[in-house]
């Protein structure tokens, strides 16, 4: 996409906030980028996440087969985070499957200014703490979420959380 874009690694670099050195490993499949840093880097960009790993439509229907779904974060007990299809961007809707094992936590920075989240809990219980505000949310229960500023994502329960999430997030 930087290359579409004739975009240089000092430009990437500036706009993104990543260093040069990172985007030189990145590019060179030497890195493991984090969801946060993908994130960074496709709103530099004008592209979705989506559009990095290829689960972005494109024609009228795009299906996307299970083993073509990429899994984006492993946490340290077994939970994932599966980004199941999304829009290209730079308005961009994803649509994410999440597992969280007890003691398990995702935090990310914040997205882009306006962007936000629907959250939807098909088994356990989910924390989200958005800013200084923490918020549970039940099995079966949903919530929207402006995810613009620093937010975590936790399961304090003994049992597995399972949460299906839409990120909406606007263009610059």
């Amino acid at each position: 996409y930087r290359s579409q874009k004739k975009m240089s690694l000092d430009e990437l670099s500036r706009r993104s906030g990543v260093s040069k050195g990172m985007l030189v490993e990145i590019e060179g499949c030497r890195a493991n980028p984090s969801i946060a840093l993908l994130c960074r880097l496709a709103s530099a960009m004008n592209v979705s996440v989506a559009d990095f790993v290829n689960v972005a439509g494109k024609p009228a229907v795009h299906l996307i087969d299970s083993c073509d779904i990429p899994v984006l974060w492993k946490g340290e007990k077994g939970g994932s985070a599966r980004l199941l299809a999304g829009t290209s961007g730079p308005d961009m809707v994803e649509l994410w499957e999440w597992t969280l094992y007890p003691g398990e936590t995702f935090e990310s920075p914040g997205h882009p200014e306006g962007t936000s989240e629907l959250l939807h809990v098909a088994k356990g219980i989910l924390t989200l703490v958005v800013g200084d505000t923490t918020y549970v949310i039940n099995q079966g229960s949903a919530a929207v979420a402006r995810t613009d500023a620093p937010h975590a994502y936790m399961n304090n329960d003994a049992g597995v959380a399972v949460f299906t999430m839409t990120v909406n997030e606007k263009g610059r």
